[in-house]
């Protein structure tokens, strides 16, 4: 199955839809992106914006996830920003100000204190 994310006209994702992969091939029974955008403009309106996303991040990085967002620029899926604090780093994930502790406990991070704590 084949998964595309419906985008707003700022590249905020907005759904992602599965769409049965025979809708992609084309003469040459090879898949193209195009065909699938070209079928979901047709079922939802062609004022509407189609990206494909991979389920296992095997291209655009991640799988789209509503409140996203796509960059066109580098042709990746962000994930929705957790935390107001928290930075874009280079290779397109969230990081917190403050590193993971690295001792084998499980925290969660404490936005009103900026730290990760032990629940």
């Amino acid at each position: 199955m084949a998964h595309f994310a419906q985008l707003d006209e700022n590249n905020v994702v907005l759904n992602v839809i599965v769409v049965d992969n025979s809708i992609l091939l084309n003469e040459n029974n090879e898949e193209e992106e195009q065909l699938g955008i070209n079928f979901l403009t047709n079922l939802y309106g062609s004022d509407t914006i189609w990206k494909q996303t991979s389920y296992n991040g095997n291209f655009r990085k991640d799988l789209a996830s509503i409140t996203g967002t796509y960059d066109p620029t580098n042709d990746v899926f962000i994930m929705p920003k957790p935390f107001n604090s928290w930075t874009l780093n280079d290779n397109f994930d969230w990081e917190a100000p403050v590193a993971y502790p690295d001792d084998n406990e499980i925290y969660f991070w404490d936005e009103d204190n900026q730290n990760w704590v032990l629940p």
